[in-house]
C-alpha cells in the first residue's frame, strides 16, 4: 500500500492505493498552524476509522502548492508513519513533455493532474481543475504540454463579492434554479455559478480552435466541478479523485528515488 497526499491552497486530499486501486480517500483543509503531531495522529486516525492498518503502508507521496505546511506534513509522516515521503518536484519522471520557457514555475498539482489525465484517459485533452484557482490545462496525444490557463476559482471569486462589498452577504456556492433571481443570495449565485458555465464553455470553444484540436476531450476535476456541469452536458470525464491516481502513477516511475525509509514500528 502508498499513502498519496495532495495538498493544494484550500485542501488538503489523501489516499490509499493497494495496487492500482484507491481504497480509502479523505479531505481536509490545509492549514499553515498544525504542528507535526496534529497532522500525523490526525492521519493516523483516518487510517484507525477506516481500519486500514498503518504498517501496510510501504511508501508516502506528496505534491504540494503550499510550502508552509511541508515542514508538519514532512515530519508528521515521519513520526506517526516511518516514512520519508517522496516530494514532487521538477526534474521527476512524469512522461509528460513540458514545453514551457521555464518548466519550474508549473505548479505540481497540475503536473500530476496532467500524468492522470493522459495515462488514464489518453490525450489530446483539456484538463480543468475546479480549485482555489480554475486552470485550464492542455495535452497532445504525444503527451506533451501546448498551453495552460489560470483563472480565478469559484471560491475566490465568492470571497471577492461580499469581502469587499459591504452590503453583500456570504452565500453558499450552488446553480440557481433559474436565471430569473428574487433575492439577493440567488442573484449572486447566479451571477458567480452561471457566468463560469460560460467561462468554461468559451474557453473550451477557444482552446479547441486556437490548437486546431477540435476533438479534444474535456476532464474535469476539483471539489466544485459538479456545480459547473450538473446535467454532465460540458464534460467528457469528471474525475474528483484525478490527481490521487496521478500521485500513484508519478511513484511508480520514481520509486528508487526513496531514500532512508525505516520499517520500525
Amino acid at each position: 500500500m502508498i499513502l498519496v497526499i495532495d495538498v493544494s491552497n484550500t485542501n488538503t486530499v489523501i489516499g490509499v492505493f493497494d495496487g492500482e486501486v484507491l481504497v480509502a480517500n479523505w479531505r481536509l483543509s490545509t492549514l499553515s498552524s498544525r504542528t507535526s503531531d496534529e497532522t500525523g495522529i490526525l492521519i493516523r486516525s483516518f487510517f484507525h476509522h477506516a481500519d486500514i492498518p498503518v504498517i501496510e503502508i510501504e511508501a508516502v507521496i506528496i505534491s504540494s502548492v503550499v510550502p508552509n505546511v511541508m515542514y508538519s506534513l514532512t515530519n508528521g509522516i515521519r513520526k506517526y508513519f516511518r516514512r520519508e515521503a517522496l516530494i514532487v518536484r521538477s526534474g521527476m519522471k512524469t512522461g509528460i513533455n513540458l514545453r514551457m520557457e521555464n518548466p519550474k514555475e508549473m505548479g505540481t498539482d497540475r503536473i500530476v493532474n496532467l500524468v492522470s489525465a493522459y495515462e488514464r484517459y489518453g490525450g489530446p485533452a483539456i484538463v480543468i481543475d475546479y480549485s482555489t484557482a480554475t486552470t485550464f490545462d492542455v495535452i497532445s496525444e504525444n503527451g506533451v504540454f501546448l498551453t495552460g490557463i489560470t483563472a480565478p476559482g469559484l471560491q475566490v471569486c465568492a470571497e471577492a463579492l461580499y469581502q469587499k462589498a459591504a452590503n453583500l452577504p456570504k452565500f453558499e456556492i450552488v446553480a440557481p434554479e433559474s436565471i430569473i433571481t428574487k433575492t439577493t443570495i440567488e442573484s449572486m449565485q447566479a451571477g458567480l455559478v452561471i457566468s463560469h458555465i460560460g467561462e468554461t464553455i468559451y474557453m473550451i470553444e477557444c482552446i479547441r480552435e486556437e490548437v486546431g484540436l477540435p476533438e479534444l476531450k474535456v476532464i474535469a476535476t476539483g471539489g466544485l466541478a459538479k456545480i459547473i456541469d450538473d446535467q454532465e452536458e460540458i464534460f467528457d470525464v469528471f474525475d474528483p479523485v484525478l490527481a490521487l491516481h496521478g500521485l500513484r502513477l508519478i511513484y511508480e516511475k520514481n520509486k528508487n528515488r526513496r531514500q532512508g525509509e525505516s520499517k520500525c514500528f
